[in-house]
């Protein structure tokens, strides 16, 4: 074993050779060519599969491989060639050599007994017993005594029986001659096999253009209109649909093809009739035959000129009140032999069925009458917009003329004189053979840079590259026409289609990426007629499938914008794209942003440029300064009425790429390039010329665009105009996976009161340089100078570079080129904001007092006031509410009350811990497969998933018997106690299994019986090794393994069973076709089985007799084996019998698990499985599956494939989709967020009037909102021990949100009074001016609240309220509640402000990075949870709260507004609208946010990173929405601009100089 050289030296290859015919050695050469290609080795794995098949063991095969001189560079094919010969046809002695050459020593004169039984235990598992007889006189052996040993012991080892018993059962040829698809067929249509082959080819592509994957309706519809009238392409295509399943298949459409165009004319015409008879009843009603006649009308007047009388087309018989006014099909033959009205139908199907169907003419005479009937009536319809037409070199067609003897009439191909071809400037007609003189071609129409493949490219619809441009290429001579016997001139067959004449010879600059085939020449001109002719695009499709082609010139038809005409486009825009080579890889990544940095310092701020070139030398990324290489990869042809848009779709999907990923440029220079942002735009209106370069730029992995990134590092070196656009319309480039910055962005800038505060300046008034929790203000400039570009209107796009430093110079985290939480990122922007404008620079010490029982209002507008003490700036006016949070002993009932401030709402979303699982249940009766759907909890197992489905189904859990299907076969039977997982390659069935009661019964029953237990069947999902099943189960009669002892080599015949029992259950059947080989190598690979369709169970006990066996199959397929149709419906030929004379169209056989070999033979028998015959006798059938082998007959013209995947839905699957997609509303999530819960044993509440802690619980609601309301969707959540992003649809309202339903109501009254007397004066030094409303019963989580930082002068405490699981989401509030919170008057403050620490900027915001830290926090702060705290110890525990003020409590008076004015806006009902969404689609982790924002001219826009968009309110993906932007209606926001008059403005120069100071050091650290 293992030898590198032949074993069977003692044959020669000249020898084995002599012993096989000439046919089987070239079928065995095409055979080695066809798996072995150019080489003269067959690879090991080539030769397992190929020539000895799976029926072999893998280590006999490894054996024989080695024996034949297989190395592991291959087998040469004369070995194989030696090897199968002496397999096959060596003689006795031969195989004995061979066989001794096994086990014998390298020099091959003696084998050892220690080498034979290492052997034999490798390949049998056994020793012979007889072996001692061959060593009786020593340990070694010479040939001489191996072989009389071996001759009188020929069935000692595997392969003595094998290569040594009288019966071969594998041989180097099959005689057998089992009748293919095609032949069976020819044998029932007029049609040659030939014809079938090739009209094969043709129907796959045309069933690749549906939409369904079917080739119904919609799809034939499409295919033969408008030639076929609409009123008649209906019925043609249930005259072909004989099943009538709404799909014709290609049995259908062989046999229809040949009873209308092949068959004698009675045939033909009664396929017409059936074309008419809509009913299928056998006759035409007088409503069908009034439709007839119209019908017959249109095509009459479609495909001829002259004039048929009205008396020839109505059948005197249909007035007489023959057969009561109906037409049968008798007399409809008989009327039209003498119509030429039903023969001009009959002429038109005949095209159809040639031209488009593809079925090849009989004769070339027929064939030219067929195309000259197509030219003709396209010819009077002249050219459509949209049709494509195709070029033909006039050589191959006249010579084509000449064979099919075309006689054309009187008549154009194309009318020039009506038809102007774009082949010359505008104005000017195209040269053709009628013309007087000839004309130069000169293009002067602009080009564009894309098409699309369906609209404007040149690619027909539905065409692919082998159909149009790669074309074939007959061997036909040149020699056109010879002299016949008669001395006549006889015409040959026309070669492949030549069209090369008529393009350009030079080859291209790069690879074209349209089907255009080629660029015409420009000299010398074409000719129409003289050099071309064009014919339309489903004549060439039929040329080209009978006849190939080396190039197809297809040309679209356009309407001329100027002349409104239609015209056939000959030269296209020839465009050349250009793409970026790719970027060296980011190291570090660091360095990349240092090197835009560098940019803009050189840019903007000169002073430092020595540094930083000096930072150059040390820095091992490429210089900033070396422009973008673009190199030449692509040319297309394209139509100069397409649009940017139609160019983009197909550039995107030809190349693969994403159309949001991918962006046009037109290349002007190597420093000016303009992007085609604006899609409308059509070639010839954008003016490019012909030749035009364009850049294909695609984005980079990490979103950035690298035009942009080039230009950002290259600013002072290339020219950027100033495009005007709408004031706020514009973009920002993506610095390296920024979007999330951008988004957050995009949406505070459409802020309008807080844009209209930084572009009016007010911000240079207010800067606080002094806070030590700020940013030195750099935050607030930074920002005030990205908003005033970004408003300027002069820009499409910009960089925010300098923002982007600035964050990641206070905020590390948000630092390098990582993906981030935009959320995280607005809350950090909004406080960064409040503290460089903080109005407070003192911030005095404020003391959170208990609530003792006190009001709420009062504790309330107490926690404001010490806020504001504290915190004042234009963001706490526009984005800061109140929060409620209160905490209740469950033991004495003592509440507790604290309120907190909020610049946004973080809603959870109930996260569905559910799964959709869709099962397919099967039954024994024979019914038609059932889906259901289930909804199962993430950890339900398969005894779950049982109980539930048996409430759907009706059976009992116990006749339930589920398994995995994969390639038709059973893959796995899932155990109950294992958790239900998705099927990875397969899909879950479910199927009955019989019952005790009842053991041959096919019937399904739902009685519960007792002798069941649950299933627990024990399977390895690798080796499907099946045993019986306990606990009650039926006993299976399942197979073994493939390596059981049957295999290796037991004695032939049937295995009986060993058990007795009443029942034994059930056999696993799978359905399998012979597929038969021209080319192979052994006998035994000429028929290879092949599995198909759905498993079965069938019955089988102790009783079960083989006749049984069949009736259940039987039962269980009959549904998909069609009914022999009535012979004067059927489309079969009619002196042919198709009929099956036999009771069954199958027969059934033993086989192992894979389907592949017998389960009762040894494998050198090379049986495919022994058949069970169909009689009386016992179905001792064994531990085997069964396969049922389908007469081929049968199988090619009754079974029905798209019967096998028909499966009924139970609207348990629509609800279970549905639930698992169905959105909540806003509504639903405010309203968990408010709802009470318990907090658990870790939380434990401090109870102050117990003195101990107790269980208690919690419950937040909101108290004031703010005018402008943030909501943050919680779509990332942390669960069993991930983070997982929730894809629920939350359905929010864009107008009139009313939220007044969760605020907490209290006395009006009351709370104003006291409110008045409370504060007094205090109110007049208020500032701001918007009404801000209180009240509705709220809960919320101070989680998701704006935290408060480490500030120690800040007091108050939150508590961790997680969302009860007990919540509905579903639940809306109640009506009355509703009622109640709208209309109160709600205490207002002019000034909402929110201190933040800088230190508590990095903290506490629950992304996947901070989860531990938060979640430790809070459950510290659930145990030690108290409803009183004073003092320092409080200001210890406010790290994660933030207090809010409504009042100035240092007295600053100078932004104070009127009490009056505050009181106008008292009375505002709290209803919003909605003017921005930030979206995130994709993954958790990555993915990529967009924005949707509404500017200030009412007009909605998508910002995606530098594009900006104008787009309808309908268009914005609002199923992906994040972050929702709510404005107040009725809001004065002029009142909250501060009074600048007599102030000074802030002197920002030494702000610049602190940048470049530090940015100049960061440079120098990298």
């Amino acid at each position: 074993m293992g030898a590198k050289e032949s074993r069977i030296g003692f044959l020669s290859y000249e020898e084995a050779i002599n012993r096989v015919t000439n046919v089987e050695l070239q079928r065995l050469k095409d055979a080695f060519r066809r798996t072995s290609g150019l080489s003269c080795y067959m690879s090991q794995q080539c030769f397992l599969r190929e020539v000895l098949g799976d029926v072999v063991p893998p280590r006999i095969a490894e054996v024989i491989y080695s024996s034949f001189g297989g190395t592991s560079k291959g087998l040469h094919f004369n070995n194989l060639i030696v090897g199968l010969v002496l397999l096959t046809r060596g003689r006795d002695e031969e195989k004995a050599k061979y066989i001794f050459s096994l086990f014998a020593s390298d020099l091959g004169n003696h084998a050892t007994r220690e080498d034979m039984e290492s052997m034999l235990q490798s390949v049998d598992g056994e020793i012979p017993l007889s072996l001692r007889k061959c060593f009786s006189e020593g340990e070694k052996v010479n040939y001489d005594k191996f072989k009389s040993w071996l001759l009188q012991n020929k069935d000692a080892f595997t392969f003595s029986r094998w290569l040594l018993s009288s019966g071969v059962c594998v041989t180097l040829t099959d005689d057998s001659d089992t009748p293919t698809f095609y032949q069976t067929l020819a044998g029932v249509t007029h049609l040659e096999e030939s014809d079938i082959i090739d009209l094969e080819k043709r129907y796959w592509l045309l069933k690749a253009q549906s939409r369904t994957g079917r080739f119904d309706l919609e799809t034939f519809v499409a295919l033969v209109s408008p030639t076929i009238h609409t009123s008649l392409s209906e019925g043609l295509f249930h005259a072909f649909d004989e099943n009538r399943d709404n799909h014709i298949d290609f049995k259908e459409i062989s046999c229809g093809l040949s009873a209308c165009c092949r068959g004698p004319l009675a045939e033909r015409q009664k396929f017409c009739f059936k074309v008419f008879d809509v009913d299928h009843d056998g006759l035409l009603s007088r409503k069908e035959i009034t439709e007839m006649v119209g019908a017959l009308l249109e095509v009459w007047k479609d495909n001829r000129i002259d004039l048929l009388p009205v008396s020839t087309i109505w059948p005197d018989w249909t007035y007489d009140g023959h057969t009561q006014g109906h037409l049968t099909l008798e007399d409809y033959q008989i009327w039209s032999v003498k119509s030429a009205f039903a023969n001009e139908f009959l002429n038109l199907l005949f095209q159809v069925c040639h031209i488009v169907l593809g079925l090849r003419p009989a004769s070339p005479e027929e064939e030219g009458q067929i195309i000259r009937g197509w030219l003709e009536r396209a010819s009077r319809h002249g050219l459509q917009p949209g049709d494509y037409w195709f070029l033909i070199a006039v050589p191959w067609w006249q010579q084509w003329r000449d064979y099919v003897k075309y006689v054309r009439k009187a008549f154009l191909m194309l009318d020039t004189m009506t038809i102007c071809l774009s082949y010359c400037p505008e104005g000017e007609s195209m040269a053709s053979s009628h013309s007087s003189t000839e004309e130069k071609f000169i293009d002067n129409i602009s080009s564009a840079s894309e098409a699309s493949e369906t609209t404007s490219g040149l690619l027909p619809r539905g065409s692919t590259a082998t159909d149009i441009c790669f074309a074939r290429q007959h061997d036909d001579t040149d020699n056109q026409c010879f002299l016949g016997a008669d001395g006549n001139m006889v015409v040959l067959r026309p070669g492949a289609i030549d069209n090369q004449p008529l393009v350009r010879s030079e080859p291209l600059k790069a690879p074209t990426l349209t089907m255009e085939g080629g660029l015409l020449r420009r000299s010398p001109s074409l000719i129409l007629g003289r050099d071309f002719e064009v014919v339309p695009e489903p004549v060439w499709r039929a040329l080209y499938h009978w006849y190939g082609a080396n190039l197809g010139l297809p040309r679209p038809v356009i309407r001329n914008t100027k002349t409104d005409c239609a015209e056939l486009e000959l030269l296209p825009r020839h465009l050349l794209f250009l793409r970026q080579q790719q970027p060296p890889p980011r190291t570090p990544q660091n360095n990349v942003w240092v090197n835009m940095g560098k940019r803009f310092l050189l840019t903007f701020c000169p002073r430092v440029s020595r540094a930083i070139q000096h930072v150059d030398l040390k820095s091992n990324v490429p210089s900033p300064s070396a422009p973008l290489k673009r190199v030449l990869v692509y040319t297309g042809c394209f139509s100069r009425v397409g649009t940017i848009k139609d160019i983009h779709e197909y550039l995107s999907q030809r190349l693969r790429i994403k159309e949001e990923d991918m962006r046009l440029w037109l290349y002007n220079s190597e420093n000016y390039l303009t992007l085609l942002d604006d899609e409308d735009h059509s070639l010839e209106g954008l003016k490019i010329p012909d030749e035009q370069y364009m850049v294909i730029e695609v984005r980079n992995k990490d979103m950035s665009w690298p035009e942009e990134m080039s230009f950002i590092a290259n600013s002072n070196r290339m020219n950027r105009h100033n495009v005007p656009t709408e004031k706020g319309a514009t973009g920002l480039s993506n610095l390296g996976n920024t979007c999330f910055m951008n988004s957050s962005i995009q949406c505070v800038s459409n802020t309008k009161p807080l844009t209209d505060y930084f572009t009016s300046g007010n911000h240079l008034y207010e800067l606080n340089r002094t806070n030590p929790i700020g940013m030195r203000g750099h935050m607030a400039k930074c920002y005030g100078d990205l908003v005033q570009e970004l408003w300027s209107g002069t820009q499409k796009n910009l960089a925010p570079l300098k923002l982007r430093w600035t964050i990641a110079k206070y905020a590390p985290r948000f630092n390098g080129f990582q993906q981030q939480d935009s959320q995280e990122l607005l809350a950090f922007l909004l406080d960064g904001l409040h503290e460089d404008l903080n109005r407070v620079h003192e911030k005095p010490y404020v003391e959170l007092k208990d609530s003792d029982g006190r009001p709420d209002w009062e504790v309330a507008s107490e926690a404001w006031e010490n806020h504001l003490r504290r915190n004042r700036s234009i963001v706490v006016d526009l984005f800061h509410g109140q929060l409620r949070s209160q905490v209740k002993c469950k033991t004495c009932g003592h509440v507790s009350a604290r309120f907190d401030p909020f610049n946004f709402l973080s809603l959870p979303l109930p996260m569905d811990n559910s799964m959709h699982v869709e099962i397919i249940v099967t039954k024994l009766d024979g019914s038609c497969p059932v889906r259901y759907g289930l909804r199962l909890n993430a950890d339900e197992k398969y005894t779950g998933l049982k109980r539930l489905l048996s409430e759907l189904c009706c059976l009992n859990p116990e006749q339930i018997l589920l398994a995995e299907v994969h390639a038709s076969n059973i893959k796995n039977f899932p155990l109950d106690n294992q958790k239900v997982r998705r099927a990875v390659s397969g899909f879950l069935c479910a199927f009955e299994i019989p019952v005790p009661s009842a053991p041959t019964s096919v019937v399904s029953t739902p009685t519960q019986t007792d002798a069941y237990g649950n299933a627990t069947m024990v399977t390895d999902s690798n080796s499907l090794n099946l045993g019986l099943i306990p606990k009650g189960m039926p006993s299976t009669v399942v197979p073994c393994g493939t390596e059981g002892s049957l295999a290796n080599g037991l004695p032939d015949g049937p295995v009986v069973l060993p058990s007795d029992s009443p029942f034994t259950g059930y056999i696993i059947t799978i359905h399998r076709k012979m597929m038969r080989a021209e080319l192979y190598f052994l006998s035994s690979q000429k028929n290879r089985p092949s599995l198909f369709g759905m498993p079965l169970i069938v019955p089988c006990t102790v009783h079960t007799r083989t006749r049984d066996l069949y009736d259940s199959v039987w039962t269980q397929v009959s549904r998909l084996a069609s009914p022999l149709p009535p012979q004067e419906a059927s489309n079969h030929a009619q002196d042919c019998d198709d009929s099956m004379g036999y009771q069954y169209p199958f027969t059934l056989r033993v086989v192992q698990k894979d389907g592949n070999s017998c389960a009762w033979c040894p494998w050198y028998r090379f049986c495919r499985g022994c058949t069970v015959e169909c009689n009386d006798e016992r179905a001792a059938v064994g531990n085997a599956f069964m396969a049922v082998d389908w007469d081929p007959t049968a199988l090619h013209l009754r079974y029905q494939t798209s019967q096998e995947r028909i499966v009924e839905e139970h609207p348990s699957v629509e609800q279970s989709r549905r639930a698992q997609a169905e959105p909540i509303s806003l509504d639903s999530c405010l309203q968990a967020f408010t709802s009470e819960e318990e907090l658990g044993e870790d939380e434990l509440y401090y109870c102050s009037k117990c003195k101990t802690h107790r269980l208690a619980t919690k419950k937040l609601d909101l108290w004031r909102l703010p005018p402008i309301l943030i909501i943050h969707l919680k779509r990332f959540q942390f669960m069993n021990g991930r983070w997982i992003k929730s894809q629920k649809i939350v359905r929010f309202p864009m107008e009139t949100f009313d939220p007044s339903a969760f605020l907490t109501p209290r006395n009006a009254d009351q709370s104003q009074e006291s409110w008045r007397d409370k504060l007094g004066e205090g109110l007049h030094d208020t500032e701001g001016g918007v009404k801000k409303s209180g009240g509705g019963d709220t809960v919320c989580n101070p989680a998701l609240t704006l935290n408060n930082g480490k500030d120690p002068l800040c007091s108050g405490r939150m508590a961790s309220t997680p969302l009860s699981k007990d919540v509905c989401p579903n639940c809306s509030p109640e009506s009355e509640g509703r009622r109640q919170g709208r209309g109160l008057v709600f205490p207002t403050g002019s000034r909402y402000q929110l201190s933040l620490s800088k230190e508590s900027l990095d903290s506490g915001r629950e992304s996947p990075m901070e989860l531990e830290a938060s979640r430790t926090r809070m459950g510290s702060m659930g145990e030690g949870l108290s409803d009183s705290t004073s003092g320092e110890d409080m200001a210890r525990e406010c790290d994660n709260t933030k207090s809010v003020s409504e009042l100035n409590s240092n007295g600053y008076t100078e932004n104070s507004m009127d009490l009056e004015a505050s009181q106008g806006q008292r009375d505002l009902d709290p209803m919003y609208n909605l003017y921005a969404i930030s979206c995130h689609s994709g993954i958790l982790g990555g993915g990529h946010y967009v924005t949707y924002a509404k500017n200030p001219n009412e007009k909605w826009y998508c910002y995606n990173d530098s594009s900006c968009k104008e787009l309808q309110s309908e268009e914005i993906d609002a199923d992906s929405a994040y972050i929702l932007f709510y404005e107040q209606q009725e809001v004065d926001y002029s009142l909250f601009m501060p009074k600048t008059d007599g102030k000074k403005m802030a002197d920002t120069t030494c702000m610049d100089e602190d940048f470049e100071s530090d940015y100049k050091k960061y440079c120098v650290l990298q």
